[in-house]
């Protein structure tokens, strides 16, 4: 993903949740996706798919049974 596509996914999250501390930024060495943060805490990472012609994007996020109890 280059730097216009990311700052585009990156407003787009941040309205869609209603929160400016989302972030995306770009992976190293990857640029079929990039990582969603929220603040400084990594929470999942962007997939960019463009097969067939149609583009879209899937967010993929773990949660982890730890965190859940908290």
């Amino acid at each position: 993903m280059d730097k216009a596509e990311i700052a585009k996914l990156n407003s787009y999250l941040q309205r869609k949740f209603a929160n400016p501390s989302l972030s995306v930024r770009a992976r190293p060495k990857k640029d079929d996706s990039a990582e969603v943060y929220l603040g400084d805490e990594f929470i999942g990472v962007l997939f960019r798919d463009d097969e067939d012609e149609d583009l879209s994007w899937t967010f993929t996020m773990s949660i982890l049974e730890i965190d859940v109890e908290e």
